[in-house]
């Protein structure tokens, strides 16, 4: 065999962190592979393995700080929890919160929504059925999530808190609780409006164009394309109209939200909890008086160095433009601990 194919083989050993001895990781590895071997026609090892973390790089991705990934025991654990990213950005931006949980024990799948991530996104971007793809590809990982583990748990930042809950509205089995970060359940009332206006879906992709994915965040597009914005919409609407048929959430919920937010104002998730009937749920709420920006709640000092973000290129008289650490973010995952151990208890 040459040496190059044996290098990858060695990388993607390693990567998962058991050599092949657990015919059952493996199966879930596979399966998770083939969902964006599928989506890019060409996947390749990561070029840096990390012990425990199995990731899934394709020549499609800007880089492979946008891949998405496992991160794992070796095992099929008795907690398995998977973390969707929000609107624009990528896997990376839940790293924090997986390395937090996957530190307590837990198996976690931090999946790439489609359109995101890539070189070139404006042919998906731009698709009339993208918000329909992103609730499949969120139903696919969820079909192999209760490979890796016993008990599931569902949530995500953004857009991505936004899919679990409507995921979870869909088909509330098998899902033990919810966890969201910014979750995006409402949007600012002028983008609301926009949303109702006859044929606004044809202007937004005139806008869009083509779809720059080159920024001065290597994990994240410069901009978010007006017309994934829309199908955003799309997706918050049916989470309402399922609310307005008499839904209910009945696991726990953990929620994580700034009240400067004003790309996603904090009432959607107070919405959402109101509706909520379990007594395990936490209610994280960061005063407006640190001006926290939407996209700042999960991310750490850690993520922050490793963006290399360019500010050269932006306008800082804008307080969000250039990410920032949440202040609060130990204190976060630390009430996220508390509340996933609580929610453990009461379900024996």
């Amino acid at each position: 065999m040459a040496k190059t194919s044996l290098l990858i083989l060695f990388l993607l050993a390693f990567s998962t962190g058991s050599f092949g001895q657990n015919n059952a990781m493996d199966e879930a590895f596979d399966s998770f592979s083939h969902l964006y071997e599928e989506r890019f026609g060409q996947i390749r090892a990561c070029m840096n393995p990390t012990f425990q973390r199995f990731s899934v790089c394709s020549p499609a991705l800007r880089n492979d700080g946008n891949a998405p990934y496992i991160l794992h025991h070796g095992k099929p654990v008795d907690t398995v929890v998977v973390l969707l990213h929000g609107l624009s950005d990528s896997p990376f931006y839940m790293s924090g919160i997986a390395r937090a949980l996957h530190d307590k024990g837990y198996n976690v799948i931090v999946p790439l929504n489609v359109g995101h991530g890539q070189l070139d996104a404006s042919d998906e971007m731009s698709d009339s059925n993208l918000a329909e793809r992103w609730g499949a590809h969120l139903s696919d990982v969820m079909a192999l999530a209760p490979q890796l583990g016993k008990h599931v748990y569902l949530g995500g930042f953004s857009t991505g808190g936004a899919l679990s809950v409507q995921h979870y509205l869909h088909h509330p089995d098998n899902i033990d609780g919810l966890m969201l970060f910014s979750g995006a359940l409402a949007l600012d009332s002028g983008v609301e409006r926009l949303s109702g206006i006859w044929g606004i879906q044809w202007v937004a992709r005139f806008l869009d164009g083509h779809y720059e994915t080159q920024g001065p965040n290597p994990y994240k597009y410069p901009t978010i394309a007006s017309f994934s914005g829309l199908e955003l919409m799309e997706v918050i609407d049916d989470v309402r109209d399922q609310f307005e048929q008499g839904k209910t959430v009945d696991v726990p919920v953990f929620a994580a939200h700034s009240q400067a937010d004003t790309t996603t104002p904090i009432t959607g998730i107070e919405d959402l909890m109101s509706r909520a009937t379990t007594k395990t749920n936490t209610f994280f709420i960061v005063d407006e008086s640190y001006k926290l920006c939407h996209a700042d709640v999960v991310v750490n000092k850690k993520m922050l160095s490793d963006m290399h973000f360019d500010k050269s290129g932006v306008d800082l008289r804008d307080p969000c433009a250039a990410p920032g650490a949440n202040p609060l973010f130990r204190q976060m995952i630390m009430m996220l601990g508390s509340f996933m151990d609580e929610a453990a208890q009461k379900a024996g």
